[in-house]
């Protein structure tokens, strides 16, 4: 009886090991499945855009100059520049950057330090994290009705900063409250334990902490707005304008408005490609800068607290 069921033992301890076996035989071939896909797909994405860059920079070359630079739009390609286009872009930064900043930021302190936890509190940031993927365009649509229509301020830069202020304005509610929930909790509490106040604490513990997480944040949506082309078409900005803007009030054109146009009449007339490929140097170069500068403050800062 005894021989019986030490071979039943051994008959499962070796189906259990034959089985062991095969379930790390089969997990060692997803591990290299798996390694050897996403290898080919980062590949496969590296080669795409080696060869867009090389097609941009080798039809850009001949094109942009110091007097692509500073000349303004003209309808013979070999005189167009992109002098107003640029303008008009520091223009919209001027009123996305400090909308979305103050509101940003202001908004994230509030949900993290003020507001009170609860059911509300989840929906508004479930509502606030949905809204950051909401299609560009769809704030295209918003800004036409609110700011063009309702409003009555057309297609100026500030109808058009505003509107892009909605679309990346979620992005830095978001980011501003990971920074600020990084903040070690110690420190808030040795800051009470002083006799501090909430504001004080909030100004002087809690954001000088979090500022390296919220600036890399707030760099990143601004290289967003800077790129954005669908809200501005939806607007209805225009694409020729001769004149350089020099208020909020004026309308304007910008930089990824003005590849988008000249991509679309390439087509009739082809040193508009030459153009837009100028153009997307200059706006990549911008935003390579912009991103730079925030891994630049990541690295610098996120070991500091």
């Amino acid at each position: 009886m005894m021989d019986n069921t030490e071979k039943k033992y051994q008959v499962r301890a070796f189906l259990n090991r034959d089985g062991a076996r095969k379930r790390i035989k089969n997990r060692r071939f997803l591990d290299e499945f798996s390694k050897k896909l996403f290898g080919s797909s980062t590949l496969i994405a590296v080669v795409v855009l080696g060869i867009l860059f090389y097609r941009i920079i080798r039809d850009s070359i001949g094109w942009l100059d110091f007097d692509f630079l500073r000349n303004n739009l003209s309808i013979f390609p070999e005189k167009a520049g992109i002098f107003g286009a640029m303008a008009g872009t520091l223009w919209l930064m001027a009123v996305v950057i400090p909308v979305t900043i103050i509101l940003g930021v202001s908004t994230a302190i509030y949900l993290e330090e003020y507001a009170k936890k609860g059911k509300l509190q989840s929906l508004i940031n479930m509502n606030i994290a949905n809204l950051a993927g909401v299609p560009s365009v769809i704030f295209g649509l918003l800004g036409l009705t609110v700011f063009r229509r309702f409003l009555g301020l057309g297609s100026s830069v500030l109808a058009g900063g505003l509107t892009l202020s909605l679309l990346v304005l979620p992005i830095i509610v978001v980011a501003s409250q990971e920074a600020i929930k990084a903040v070690p909790n110690h420190l808030k509490e040795a800051a009470y334990a002083m006799g501090a106040t909430k504001w004080t604490v909030v100004r002087t513990v809690v954001l000088p902490a979090s500022l390296p997480g919220i600036l890399t944040g707030c760099i990143l949506s601004i290289s967003r707005a800077i790129g954005e082309t669908a809200p501005l078409v939806v607007l209805g900005v225009p694409a020729l304008i001769m004149k350089v803007p020099d208020s909020i009030m004026s309308d304007f054109t910008a930089l990824p408005l003005q590849i988008y146009y000249w991509t679309l009449d390439a087509v009739l007339t082809a040193e508009y490609a030459n153009l837009a490929a100028a153009t997307i140097v200059v706006l990549l170069s911008a935003l390579l800068l912009l991103n730079s500068i925030a891994i630049y403050i990541r690295n610098k800062y996120q070991q500091r607290y």
